[in-house]
C-alpha cells in the first residue's frame, strides 16, 4: 500500500528531517512540498538551505514548492499531511487543511492539550486516536488532527509508562537539552559556547502537562489526565543533537534497580515500520557514565530512548534517558503518528 503524504514547512530544520526520513520510506510516498510564499515556485533545491547531513533526495530537490495552502496541493492527491510548521503559524494554517478534510500528523505545539487533540507516541497510547471522532463531531470538519508531543517530553514519556507499574506517584526532571531544538537559529554561538542557559521558554510547562495526557485514560468519549505530579527544569547546553534527561520519580512499590531495569527494557515497541525492534535500551550498573548524546543517540537510527544511571533514592528511583530531538523528538514521531492512523485505518 502506498499513501501519498505532503508537508507542510518542508523547508526549515525539522522540514528536511522529514524529507530525510520519508526517503525510501515502505509506505510513505512524498507528493507535494510547501513553505512560505517567497518559496512558493522554487525548486526544492532552490528553496532550502540544506543541513542535513545527508544529501536532497534526488527526486525531492526538483520538486516545486507550493504555498502553504489547501488549494495549493489540491492536484497532488494526498492522503496525510505532516507539519512542521511553527506554532504560531500552525495555529493559523492547519485549520484550513483539516476543514478540507486532510488528515495532518503535526509536529508543532499548538492544541497539544486541546480536550478532543490525540497527542500520541504509537507505543504508550494508541487507543487515544480514538478522541479523532470526538475531535469531527465537536469541530464539523472531516479532516483529522494528530499531535506528537514535545522532544523533551517524548525522551521522558516512555521510561515513565514502563514505570507506572511500580505507582508513578510524582516525577521530577532536569534536562539538558541540545542547540538542534532551538532551530538552527536559535541559540548563537555567542549564547552557548563555554555556556548552559538554565531556561527554555516554555519548555517546562509542555513537559509538566503533555506528559500526564499521554500516559492519562480514554474512556472512548473523554480522556483523564494521568494522576502523577510532574516538575521540570530545562537547561540548553552544547551539545548538537540529542536531549539528556536527569529523572527523579516516586513510586508506591520499591522496586529494586534491575526491576526497573527490567521493565523499561521489556516495554513493549509498536508494530509499525519506524519503530525500533526495542524501545528503550537500557545502560546496566557496569556502564553508569551512559547514555551519552554523543554516543546514543543514534540508537535505533535515532528512534529508540536509551536509559542508564538507574539507582534507588529514598522516596523512589533515579535515572537517566536520553533521545535524539530531532528525529524521535519531531519529524521521526510525526512519520510514526502517520504510520499508525494508516494502521488504524484513519488514512
Amino acid at each position: 500500500m502506498s499513501v501519498r503524504v505532503g508537508i507542510l514547512g518542508a523547508t526549515g530544520a525539522v522540514g528536511q528531517r522529514f524529507i530525510q526520513l520519508l526517503d525510501d520510506h515502505p509506505t510513505f510516498e512524498l507528493a507535494a512540498v510547501t513553505a512560505s510564499p517567497s518559496s512558493a515556485g522554487l525548486t526544492y533545491r532552490e528553496a532550502a538551505k540544506w543541513r542535513v547531513d545527508t544529501p536532497i533526495p534526488d527526486d525531492v530537490a526538483g520538486m516545486e514548492v507550493v504555498a502553504t495552502d489547501p488549494e495549493a496541493i489540491a492536484d497532488a492527491d494526498v492522503d496525510l499531511l505532516f507539519s512542521s510548521l511553527p506554532s504560531s503559524v500552525a495555529a493559523e494554517v492547519e485549520p484550513p487543511f483539516l476543514e478540507a478534510g486532510y488528515v495532518v500528523s503535526s509536529n508543532s505545539s499548538n492544541d497539544r492539550m486541546a480536550a478532543d487533540v490525540p497527542l500520541t507516541i504509537p507505543e504508550i497510547n494508541p487507543d487515544h486516536l480514538g478522541l479523532i471522532d470526538v475531535q469531527r463531531d465537536e469541530r464539523g470538519w472531516d479532516g483529522a488532527l494528530v499531535k506528537n508531543p514535545n522532544c523533551s517530553t517524548i525522551t521522558m514519556v516512555p521510561t515513565l509508562a514502563a514505570l507506572d507499574e511500580f505507582g508513578l506517584e510524582t516525577v521530577h526532571v532536569s534536562t539538558l537539552q541540545a542547540v538542534s531544538g532551538a532551530g538552527y537559529s536559535g541559540v548563537t554561538s555567542m549564547e552557548i559556547l563555554d555556556n548552559a542557559i538554565p531556561h527554555i521558554g516554555g519548555e517546562e510547562d509542555k513537559m509538566e502537562t503533555e506528559s500526564r495526557k499521554l500516559l492519562g485514560s480514554f474512556d472512548g468519549a473523554e480522556l483523564s489526565l494521568h494522576d502523577a505530579d510532574v516538575a521540570a527544569s530545562c537547561n540548553r547546553i552544547p551539545t548538537l543533537d540529542g536531549h539528556l534527561e536527569n529523572v527523579f520519580a516516586a513510586l508506591t512499590e520499591d522496586p529494586e534497580p534491575e526491576a526497573v531495569r527490567d521493565a523499561m527494557r521489556a516495554f513493549e515497541s509498536a508494530d509499525l515500520p519506524s519503530s525500533p525492534d526495542q524501545l528503550i535500551k537500557v545502560f546496566g550498573p557496569d556502564e553508569p557514565d551512559r547514555p551519552q548524546p554523543r554516543l546514543d543517540r543514534t540508537y535505533a537510527d535515532g528512534m529508540g530512548i536509551v536509559a542508564g544511571g538507574v539507582e534507588t533514592t529514598t522516596d523512589g528511583i533515579q535515572y537517566n534517558c536520553l533521545a535524539h530531538n530531532t528525529i524521535r523528538g519531531a519529524a521521526g514521531a510525526s512519520i510514526l503518528n502517520g504510520e499508525l492512523l494508516v494502521e488504524e485505518g484513519y488514512v
